[in-house]
């Protein structure tokens, strides 16, 4: 108690310091990644140089290849800042300099429009391409063009083998017999570096241009990745930046038949990510601090950040986008070049981020003509129907078209001839209580007194309650569900391959082999003569293209006011009345020729499973 007490009697002084130093420590230490940078001293980050003069609109032009195009990937960058040692004996390099009879004064002004006429031309292409009046005159509005932040690489490049831009540098200062031990030192650890990184450009070369004669794609549908450990962010934690890299490349994968990985611990990696400022990671070339260049990448290759910006989440709305930014740069790895239209990711300045940010149809159209639209077969395919009422309560009713495979959905969005943004997504996250893979079929009995959905798998039938959005386990008839096929359908065989409602007919149309067979769902019976053969009942316009049987789906469109027969890679349209109307050739329910589905209904692409759930 002594002890303690005698502690109790703090010296006034040393109280004072204490109670200093504890209201110092009121706020507790802020987390390195979540910090708000008022640590930095703002004034020693390098920023870009503003382009306010010929001189430097005049590079501009010629960096970003709209001079002439620009041999990129294959320049070394030399200008390395080398920190120079003093001689031993400095006096004998001192001496005094000579007075200037005149202040040095440049002999531009920021305000000078007169540019050099051989660069008039290139200027007017720069002008009609970012929407102004090709005067070829360096006015306010070029100039704000010129400012704008955008990406590094060159709008014009030449053509080019080279997949990385970490080039082996160059020799120029082994000539030099007087440069000092530490400078040499400096030299060979950069030397060391770039020879590193040129072993797995050359690998990737290698690897890439065997067996497929187009070197600016890669060869293989499942492309790896990684956020190199030497090259993360300072603005955001790794887990943040690998989930929105993850999403980045999961926004590709929708359009384009690749499957992307993060591989954190192979060797064989296809493009290799990292944050730099200045001379970063070994690169060809440098970032230019705060300001203009954000990122660049190379094509099959290398995607580097500039971490002197400020990036952030796609949730914030203050910073540079990371995800946005991350696209486009994937875009250049994948192999595109950029695209002068509003609206475009790749697009070369930067344009903050939108609400609903996604790829454009040029975008997608560019990289299809790489890799490809996406193609394959679905387990089942249909219009869901639902009620909306209208803010006066009138009841109208819409739909949307769904596209089933395996475990995953689309919801193809017909308006704008694609899927859903996100999509696909898991069947048990957005249909409850029914079988969450490999659906057989569904069905919608929509009639007068009638209106019923249904999802069969099996021997099983599913009834779905569209108000409550799940299964029946129990419905108003105090049925069970689920319930076998023959006990809801009297007489129809089971498991089948697809189905779909006639409402001309009133019959459900059930597919399983190289039969089809009717049922009524006025009399609750299967229909008398049934079952049929397929190509009976369903003739085809052309005698030597036809389904036959193993159909995986048929559905009528209300979008196109047809039925659709699906099966692998194809579907074949219905004949409908009209035309039947202008020929009387064509047979009843006769199916025309086979056509690729992925002709008709766009950017059905699966992903890889581990960003399945991923989105903004």
């Amino acid at each position: 108690m002594e002890q303690f007490a005698h502690r109790g009697k703090m010296p006034v002084t040393v109280a004072i310091i204490f109670l200093m130093l504890i209201a110092g420590w009121s706020d507790s230490e802020k987390i390195f990644h979540n910090r708000d940078h008022s640590d930095f001293d703002v004034q020693n980050i390098p920023h870009a140089g503003a382009i306010l003069t010929p001189e430097a609109a005049q590079q501009y032009l010629v960096k970003y290849g709209w001079v002439a195009p620009v041999n990129w990937e294959e320049q070394a960058f030399t200008d390395f800042p080398v920190h120079d040692l003093a001689p031993q004996d400095v006096s004998q390099l001192i001496s005094e300099g000579e007075s200037e009879e005149h202040p040095r004064v440049s002999n531009s002004s920021e305000n000078e429009t007169e540019i050099n006429p051989s660069f008039i031309d290139s200027l007017k292409k720069f002008q009609d391409a970012n929407g102004l009046t090709a005067t070829g005159v360096l006015d306010s509005a070029t100039k704000i063009a010129m400012n704008k932040p955008r990406c590094g690489v060159p709008d014009f490049k030449v053509a080019s083998r080279r997949k990385n831009a970490t080039l082996s540098f160059t020799d120029a200062d082994s000539n030099s017999h007087n440069s000092s031990q530490a400078g040499a030192t400096q030299r060979r650890k950069r030397s060391f570096l770039s020879k590193m990184v040129e072993h797995y450009r050359q690998k990737r070369e290698a690897k890439d241009t065997m067996g497929s004669s187009n070197s600016k794609r890669f060869s293989r549908n499942t492309v790896k990745w990684r956020l190199m450990g030497e090259g993360y962010s300072m603005q955001l934690t790794i887990q943040q930046q690998r989930a929105i890299l993850a999403l980045a490349f999961r926004m590709w994968s929708e359009v384009v038949p690749l499957l992307f990985v993060e591989d954190l611990t192979g060797d064989d990696i296809d493009i290799r990510i990292g944050f730099g400022t200045g001379q970063h990671l070994g690169c060809s070339q440098a970032f230019d601090g705060v300001g203009q260049q954000f990122a660049h990448a190379w094509y099959l290759g290398d995607i580097h950040f500039d971490d002197d910006e400020h990036f952030v989440g796609p949730s914030s709305e203050h910073g540079i986008s990371l995800l946005k930014v991350a696209v486009h740069e994937i875009g250049h790895a994948l192999g595109l070049s950029h695209i002068n239209r509003e609206g475009s990711v790749m697009q070369p300045n930067y344009i903050p981020q939108e609400r609903h940010f996604e790829l454009d149809w040029e975008d997608r159209k560019a990289v299809q003509e790489k890799y490809g639209a996406c193609d394959g077969s679905f387990s089942t395919v249909f219009d869901w129907i639902r009620k909306e009422r209208t803010p006066r309560g009138e009841t109208v009713y819409r739909f949307n078209t769904y596209f089933f495979k395996t475990n995953w959905y689309w919801m193809y969005e017909n308006k704008s001839n694609r899927t859903r943004f996100g999509d696909p997504l898991p069947i048990k996250g957005g249909w409850n209580g029914i079988p969450d893979k490999d659906i057989d079929a569904y069905v919608h009995v929509w009639t007068w007194n009638i209106d019923a959905q249904y999802f069969f798998k099996g021997t099983q039938v599913w009834r779905y309650d569209p108000d409550k959005d799940r299964a029946f386990t129990e419905d108003w008839r105090k049925v069970k569900y689920p319930q076998p096929i023959a006990d809801v359908f009297p007489g129809i065989p089971s498991p089948v391959d697809a189905a779909y409602f006639n409402k001309k007919e009133r019959f459900i149309y059930f597919f399983r082999g190289n039969n089809v067979t009717a049922f009524s769902v006025d009399k609750n019976q299967k229909v008398e003569k049934f079952p049929k053969s397929i190509i009976d009942v369903f003739p085809p316009v052309d005698p030597n293209d036809h389904p036959r049987g193993n159909i995986d789906a048929v559905y009528f469109s209300y979008s196109y006011q047809t039925t659709f027969f699906i099966k692998d890679k194809y579907y074949w349209k219905m004949v409908i009345d009209q035309e039947r109307q202008t020929n009387s050739s064509l047979p009843l329910n006769g199916l025309w020729p086979r056509k690729k589905i992925n002709s008709q209904w766009f950017d059905i692409c699966d992903v890889h499973p581990s960003v399945l759930l991923l989105s903004t």
